[in-house]
């Protein structure tokens, strides 16, 4: 069985939490320096095991992110489509994880807060265009709602997943292919 060890990273208030709790089925909130959820998945008739950490956002706990970066595999970097802030701040976050895991992570970006469109202030398009920039997957959830929550930890394990498969098929040769991310 697959176990995958991802990191929930955005800026504080997006939302990290509350897709976290949804995969897991929790109904309590403190806000967060960092909580571990686990759990089981079956993706694409395979078992899997994910734990999630879900972290701070807060800039006082920046020390902390290179640590959860090192520990993650897979990311998911969230903001909020009624926050432009938390958006514009994405590439500092995508940098550093580039910087702590040398090459190319494994996330995908994640617009949250879709069930607030009338506070809208980062487009749909802007999302997609951001992911396509960064080479990832693009969503746009709602935790409250748990709107593509599952859908989130689902393409991020087949993503996961990928490279492995990538290895397993081409054993006899030593470098990978770059595969490309589709965005949604």
């Amino acid at each position: 069985m697959d176990t995958w060890r991802v990191a929930v990273l955005g800026d504080g208030g997006v939302g990290k939490t509350a897709l976290a709790v949804q995969v897991r089925c929790v109904v309590t909130y403190d806000p967060t320096i960092e909580d571990a959820y686990r759990k089981q998945l079956v993706v694409d008739n395979r078992m899997c095991f994910i734990e999630v950490i879900d972290t701070a956002g807060q800039e006082e706990y920046a020390t902390l992110r290179d640590q959860w970066i090192r520990e993650g595999q897979g990311f998911i970097l969230v903001y909020s489509i009624t926050s432009r802030s938390t958006f514009d701040r994405l590439n500092q976050l995508h940098q550093s994880m580039k910087r702590i895991r040398r090459g190319h992570p494994i996330f995908i970006l994640v617009g949250n807060k879709s069930d607030k469109a009338s506070e809208r202030e980062v487009s749909k398009e802007e999302g997609a265009a951001l992911a396509r920039r960064l080479g990832c997957d693009f969503l746009e959830s709602s935790a409250k709602t748990a709107h593509n929550v599952e859908c989130i930890f689902m393409n991020l394990i087949r993503l996961l997943r990928a490279p492995r498969v990538n290895m397993e098929q081409e054993s006899n040769v030593c470098t990978r292919k770059k595969s490309k991310c589709v965005v949604m």
